[in-house]
């Protein structure tokens, strides 16, 4: 298959949309996409159901609803004359929160220089933003980084040169991860990403033994890893990183058992596996898309089934559309409990539901009764500080909080990270 991308210019080329959507639903989309960004490829397309699109979950994973603004925004867009539309999206955007969890106060820096395409939020992991990287080969309309794509440059993490971030890993000897983030770096030319991953090599950093990549390129195009003109250099790039002596950990990102179903996507996995990789599995749980422990359990079961690991179910951070996919915190803990509770000991490798927020990764792992007081019982997974995590804590239950700022600390004043 070649690699085909439409974009919101493009929308009425689709032959499948046209076919079975009516013109305002269209409109709507266009209108929505004025606020989220929209890529979709031929592969994704064909993973939805036209017939039941309205309900299809790779439909709403990837096409911008009208739901997912409000309603006054909307009219507004709908309405605007056209000197006053790009004002009005720029508006919009600005009240979305385009950079939840502080993301840029985790900016590294080195000799007075910050590595504007870095982030080194906990001591042991430093996130990559590669320049090249910074698109995706489709769009998840979920996607906490969305600023990534909207052409607003100071909403953006990006980072060209790698001789800095280097020196910087040099200098901080807690540093044994590194991430590949973005966007998506498997978007990249196999050639710039070895020319990246040789100059990683080529340091010889002591204390450095993880190279992470986080990518949805298994899920949205598979061929990346098996007839792409350069796919064989990529596959042997990941080799040369195993070869070396580090772990490469494939962060794969699936939202649906869906996009585990494909000849492509199965053939892809083998591939990344026989390089020496490991694939580990990851997703937010999404109103509309994923939110049932059926969902889960399958997928889980079809990943470990696969040679993957599942890792994390987090919930959607606070930013973009959250209001459309939102799951109270109570219901998203029930339906990892059941889903949990239905899998093999080798599905319990998943970690949730939890919270990327400012101080750390919070998970809720538990609801329990204290005192005859009902009460979340929380955990931090990762910290800032790290003498925080895997201490247990408590908030005050509240069946309808969906992020930690919504909650209130129970048996004390303050939450163990204040």
């Amino acid at each position: 298959m070649t690699y085909k991308a439409y974009n919101i210019k493009s929308i009425k080329k689709l032959p499948q949309i046209i076919k079975n959507l009516p013109k305002e639903e269209i409109e709507n989309i266009e209108i929505a996409a004025k606020i989220f960004p929209f890529k979709v490829s031929n592969y994704v397309l064909d993973l939805i159901d036209w017939k039941n699109y309205k309900d299809d979950p790779i439909f709403r994973l990837v096409f911008p609803q009208k739901e997912m603004l409000k309603e006054e925004d909307f009219k507004r867009l709908k309405n605007a004359p056209p000197d006053e539309v790009d004002k009005i999206i720029y508006e919009i955007r600005m009240k979305l929160n385009p950079h939840p969890a502080g993301q840029k106060e985790n900016i590294p820096e080195i000799n007075g220089i910050k590595l504007a395409g870095s982030q080194h939020k906990y001591k042991e992991t430093i996130l990559f933003f590669p320049r090249q990287g910074q698109t995706c080969h489709a769009y998840c309309s979920f996607c906490f980084r969305w600023p990534q794509f909207t052409g607003i440059n100071e909403l953006k993490f990006a980072m060209k040169e790698i001789e800095a971030l280097i020196e910087y890993i040099k200098a901080h000897p807690t540093i044994t991860d590194i991430l590949f983030t973005g966007g998506d770096p498997m978007v990249m030319s196999a050639k710039i990403f070895k020319t990246y991953i040789d100059a990683i090599i080529d340091a010889k950093i002591p204390h450095l033994q993880n190279i992470r990549i986080g990518s949805k390129a298994l899920a949205f195009w598979p061929y990346r890893f098996i007839s792409d003109s350069d796919s064989q250099e990529l596959l042997d790039t990941f080799k040369k990183i195993v070869d070396s002596g580090y772990h490469l950990a494939f962060m794969a990102h699936f939202s649906h058992y869906k996009e585990l179903e494909t000849d492509a996507v199965k053939e892809a996995i083998k591939n990344i596996q026989k390089t020496g990789a490991i694939i580990r599995t990851q997703s937010p749980i999404l109103n509309h898309i994923n939110a049932s422990s059926e969902v889960w359990e399958k997928m889980w079961k079809e990943q470990v089934r696969l040679g993957m690991v599942p890792y994390y179910m987090f919930m959607p951070r606070d930013t973009g559309a959250k209001e459309y996919f939102d799951v109270p915190l109570a219901k998203a803990y029930k339906i990892y409990k059941d889903a949990i509770s239905k899998v093999s000991g080798l599905a319990r490798t998943v970690r949730g539901p939890s919270m990327s927020a400012a101080p750390g990764k919070i998970a809720v792992t538990g609801v329990s009764e204290i005192n005859g007081k009902k009460v979340f019982v929380l955990n931090m997974l990762q910290a800032k500080n790290p003498s925080l995590v895997n201490i247990p804590f408590f908030a005050k239950y509240d069946e309808k909080a969906s992020w930690i700022d919504e909650l209130k600390p129970a048996f004390a004043n303050k939450f163990i990270f204040e």
